[in-house]
């Protein structure tokens, strides 16, 4: 993201939001020549307004943190791609019905080696957006991913995908096609596949939607990203039959990094930098390459068969309770 581009602020961040239009103000007076008091002055409102964030996003509630996820300038897979790999050539189309361009597929190269990319694509404005369906699958995206996934297998390619969907179209056209069997096919298949898979949980990840290109061997997801059965407004609709109350099924569904962590859904939390990663693409990006670089290079040691008991065992042991036996 250009750093010239006007930061959308969020409502809970309107109390900093004063502090960066001083700072912004007194840019444009000191001109492109501050001298010393200017400086200092642009200095301390930029430290006071740091430790602001800091405070602000050290207790975030899950509502707050949905919000963070939807950013509409946070980094989409298609940024991503662009600070991770080199040499990205997007591939289009299942071979079946048509392309959709709610999710991208393409071979890119990560650190020399030759990786297969798969994610799904939010657009920023309403043509983008409508192009790409809001980021929502419909049975061709996922029959074009699961195509690409078998071409990684062949070819002995590893996988990363990049989740960012609020679930899968739910339209009669797509239900027509077959939308709930061609999840499930990914499901059935990604758990056979012979190559690391790593899936990156980068925005939102919002059920069977979300699971159709992210049964990996690692899970990484970014530090305020959500992931959940479904998302807060549509819970609220079911559970209270009024939408209005997504703040309370925000709550209620705890669909942030820590718990997904601590219920073994995810691997591993990618810190995003100080107020999310819309302020900062390209640290984001870092943060993740890394994780992404460390784990596939510890998944490569592994064996056509010992990477499919490791991702089988995953998954296997999600929602597994232990009970202590009582005297």
């Amino acid at each position: 993201m250009a750093t010239t581009q006007k930061l959308a602020l969020l409502e809970f961040e309107a109390s900093v939001g004063e502090i960066f239009g001083k700072i912004e103000d007194l840019k444009k007076i000191a001109g492109d020549t501050p001298d010393a008091e200017f400086t200092a002055k642009i200095t301390r409102l930029e430290d006071e307004a740091n430790a602001m964030l800091k405070d602000i996003y050290g207790k975030l509630d899950y509502w707050q943190i949905t919000q963070v996820a939807r950013h509409i300038q946070r980094p989409l897979t298609l940024d991503y791609v662009s600070h991770i790999f080199s040499d990205f050539t997007e591939m289009h189309g299942d071979r079946n019905f048509a392309d959709d361009g709610s999710t991208i597929c393409g071979i890119a190269t990560l650190e020399g080696r030759s990786v297969v990319v798969i994610g799904h694509q939010k657009g920023r404005s309403m043509d983008e957006n409508i192009k790409r369906n809001f980021g929502m699958p419909n049975p061709e995206a996922y029959r074009k991913a699961l195509r690409f996934m078998k071409m990684a297998e062949k070819f002995n390619k590893p996988i990363v995908t990049f989740v960012d969907t609020p679930g899968a179209y739910p339209g009669m056209g797509g239900e027509e096609r077959g939308q709930a069997e061609a999840i499930a096919r990914n499901l059935f298949e990604m758990s056979k596949l012979a190559v690391p898979v790593i899936a990156c949980i980068i925005g939102e990840g919002g059920s069977g939607g979300a699971l159709g290109i992210a049964v990996a061997n690692r899970v990484l997801m970014m530090q305020y990203a959500i992931y959940s059965v479904i998302s807060p407004e549509s819970c609220a609709s079911i559970l209270w039959r009024d939408s209005s109350k997504k703040e309370r099924a925000a709550n209620a569904l705890k669909n942030g990094a820590p718990d997904a962590l601590k219920l073994g859904i995810i691997d591993v939390i990618v810190p995003e930098p100080l107020g999310g990663a819309h302020r900062n693409h390209a640290l984001a990006a870092a943060n993740l390459k890394k994780e992404i670089v460390t784990h596939l290079a510890d998944l490569s040691k592994l064996s056509p068969q010992q990477l499919k008991d490791d991702r089988l065992n995953k998954f296997a042991k999600m929602g597994v309770i232990n009970e202590t036996a009582t005297a």
